[in-house]
């Protein structure tokens, strides 16, 4: 593979793949391209995904050396445009496969019903049947044989160059026969046709690619879905004037007039108005949201009653619903680890069969008796026929596609078809505390002052201001239940990770953190508060200290409710078998408390971020299959560790980027649905693949002909092309039996 410097990588649409053979053709070919560095073709949904440096190679030559072998790219600056070319051209050719098929099967009937039944009825039989199925071969299948041309042309095979030489040989042998009938009558034999096989073998794969289109285009429904959220046109009211526009011309900046019930265009903060917005979309919760001024929302929510203007923040590609639906088109486009094995035996199949079909034909002519010739054209014809490796392509990226679509539906972003499928082996949950576990949202409980305390009202206002120059959600916690605003000044003010903070207001200096932290500074615990803070820390509320000159003066209590899920999520992992495992960072009560409250008997405390990574290898090294599941940038080494990682929606941005999966709501209950949807995509790719194998590993030999001896039974070209596509149906409806799983 070839080493790039200024790489840039790109997903677009190709045109022209026909079988799996195609996409390890395409793959192929870019690869060996200069200025590519890889390449990655994912057949279900006819895309490719190319890491090249544009010093080197452009677009339109990479374009350029697909067309050479029958294929291309559609190169667009909007990727909207690309998407909207790749389903008109899709459309063009659903309608052209469906036109030739009818065609085809209108001209194959009169041919079949003369070669079955009046066959030696009438002179004229042969050359009317030769008449009919030219137009067959040369019209509506004209297709396989230019592109197994254009193939040969750089020594590469496909499907095609399998239907090509089948019914090519097939048709080509029935009009010597038909012209030149006396060459066998003189050695003795009858001079058999096979145009009936060679028209009906076009007709049933023309067929087979009519319903496997069909069936494709059903696979991305969740994905077209969540397009379908993004409104065309925007109003939006730019220098006092109000306009309606297209929502690619929204910039930053701009104020979005929304009335009711229509979907909210782009992402931004609402400026005046005030309407519920049903988010659950973005949330998963059922109810509607209520906005109002300083409110954000966000692009595909829809708004119900009110009406209310925003200003936008984030338009086109950065909006979170133009995100997700990229995450989903690359999980969709990604391979899962079991199709790199496929796409490497589909790579090698078609030669390996030719090879089959040459072997055949030789055995036949050696051992087949007086019609050796006959039965050598007919079998070998057949095993070129049968052995489609269209089904294997379509085996694992069509169950992936829909898995990925059926996710999304429930709220489970899924990033790549890896996580999906290792997924299944989970048998280790590392759970987050705040904010997995619980709302992640804490609030001041109870407030203890020391006895002796005097001018409280000051010392809050000091307490509020050092709190609000924190960024840890337990600060903040406090800074927002104290109501007394009076003017101080902050000075040197420090903040001590994982412990709390200091500074000096006016002219005292002020400790505010846990015990430890202010025992470490060399405060004293005040005895009065010691068994407030043991009572407090049992009924799982988290003990903040706080010390003015050196002198312990208050505690504060701070709780974060538990999910309403939480607990029923943890008893549906067990009940799958999984251990499940709590790490937090807060103290040992606290921690002891919530997880007995959920269930869990495994738990850690006061646990850094690093702790929580080396507790997963731990785990792995003991053989388990951990995923973590965490909302935090304390979380992100684990999750970057972990066998499988799963972001909360709701938490840090570093969290949902280093994450392979993201719960798009706050529920915990979505966790065990989405390693339930990985089990059943897993099981349904391992029938898709035992369907395809099987297709092959039976009719490979029956279409050579090893029933013969025992039975004279020999697969006739008709059959063996109904087979094969009723393989490739088989496969990608079996996949679709995903969209109605229950989870």
């Amino acid at each position: 593979m070839e080493t790039i410097s200024d790489s840039h990588k790109i997903t677009l649409p190709v045109t022209g793949m026909s079988c799996a053979s195609c996409a390890v053709s395409v793959e192929s070919m870019l690869k060996h391209t200069a200025g590519v560095a890889d390449a990655g073709v994912n057949y279900a949904n006819q895309s490719v995904w190319i890491d090249y440096d544009p010093g080197v190679t452009t677009l339109p030559e990479l374009d350029k050396v697909l067309q050479g072998v029958g294929y291309g790219l559609i190169i667009q600056e909007d990727e909207e445009d690309a998407s909207a070319e790749q389903e008109k051209i899709q459309q063009e050719h659903y309608q052209h496969i469906k036109k030739s098929t009818i065609w085809a099967g209108i001209l194959s009937a009169p041919v079949v019903v003369i070669g079955m039944f009046f066959m030696d009825r009438f002179a004229a039989g042969n050359y009317i049947m030769m008449a009919l199925t030219l137009p067959v071969l040369a019209i509506f299948g004209r297709e396989f044989f230019v592109n197994a041309w254009k193939l040969a042309g750089h020594g590469k095979a496909n499907m095609d160059t399998l239907v090509a030489l089948s019914t090519g040989i097939a048709f080509l042998f029935s009009v010597f026969n038909t012209f030149s009938p006396q060459f066998w009558h003189e050695r003795g034999l009858h001079p058999h046709v096979y145009f009936e096989a060679a028209a009906v073998v076009i007709f049933f794969i023309l067929l087979g690619k009519l319903l496997e289109e069909r069936a494709k285009s059903n696979t991305s429904d969740a994905l077209k879905k969540l397009i379908g959220l993004q409104p065309k046109t925007v109003r939006m009211k730019r220098d006092g004037v109000e306009s309606e526009v297209a929502i690619r011309e929204v910039l930053i900046g701009d104020e979005i007039i929304i009335r009711s019930g229509e979907k909210i265009p782009v992402d931004g903060k609402v400026v005046s108005g005030q309407s519920f917005v049903d988010e659950s979309l973005m949330t998963g919760e059922p109810l509607p949201a209520e906005k109002k001024a300083g409110e954000q929302v966000f692009a595909g929510t829809i708004n119900q009653n009110g009406s209310f203007n925003f200003r936008a923040e984030k338009v086109g590609k950065n909006t979170v619903l133009a995100q997700i639906i990229k995450t989903v088109q690359q999980a969709q486009g990604s391979k899962a680890p079991v199709q790199k094995l496929v796409d490497k035996i589909a790579g090698v199949f078609v030669p390996i069969v030719i090879g089959i079909a040459i072997l055949t034909f030789i055995s036949w002519m050696f051992f087949g008796g007086e019609n050796a010739l006959t039965h050598a054209l007919l079998t070998s014809v057949s095993v070129l026929v049968i052995a489609c490796p269209c089904a294997l392509g379509l085996a694992t990226p069509t169950a992936i596609m829909v898995g990925v679509g059926k996710g999304a539906q429930n709220n489970i972003l899924i990033r790549d078809a890896e996580s999906l499928e290792k997924a299944h082996a989970v048998n280790a949950v590392i759970l987050d505390k705040t904010g997995t576990l619980t709302e992640g949202h804490p609030q001041v409980t109870d407030w203890h002052w020391a006895d002796s305390v005097e001018n409280r009202n000051i010392h809050e206002a000091a307490i509020r201001a050092l709190e609000n120059r924190s960024e840890h959600p337990l600060a903040q916690a406090v800074a927002r239940y104290i109501s007394i605003d009076l003017s101080v000044k902050v000075k040197d003010f420090q903040s001590v990770t994982g412990s709390g903070v200091r500074g000096r207001v006016e002219d005292g200096n002020y400790l505010i953190g846990t015990f430890g932290f202010l025992e470490k500074e060399g405060v004293v615990i005040n005895t009065e508060l010691i068994e407030q803070a043991e009572n407090l820390r049992n009924a799982a509320k988290t003990v903040v200290g706080v010390a003015h000159n050196g002198i312990h003066i208050a505690l504060i209590a701070i709780a974060d409710k538990l999910k309403a899920t939480s607990a029923e999520a943890v008893a549906q992992l067990q009940k799958q078998g999984i251990e499940v495992y709590m790490l937090t960072g807060d103290n040992q009560q606290t921690a002891a408390a919530v997880a007995r409250e959920v269930g869990i008997t495994e738990y850690q405390a006061e646990v850094k971020p690093d702790d929580k990574m080396q507790f997963v290898k731990k785990l792995q090294s003991e053989g388990k299959v951990v995923a973590m599941v965490g909302d935090g940038i304390n979380d992100s080494q684990a999750l970057a560790q972990a066998d499988v990682s799963v972001a909360m929606g709701k938490g840090s941005d570093i969290a949902m980027d280093v994450a392979k999966m993201t719960l798009i709501t706050s529920d915990l209950m979505v966790l065990p649905k989405a390693l339930k949807l990985s089990k059943k995509t897993v099981k349904t790719i391992k029938q898709n693949l035992f369907w395809a194998f099987i297709y092959n590993v039976i009719g490979i030999p029956v279409a050579a002909g090893v029933l013969y001896p025992f039975n004279g039974f020999l697969l006739d070209p008709m059959i063996a092309g109904a087979a094969m596509a009723l393989s490739s149906v088989s496969v990608v409806t079996n996949s679709l039996r995903l969209r109605g799983a229950k989870l």
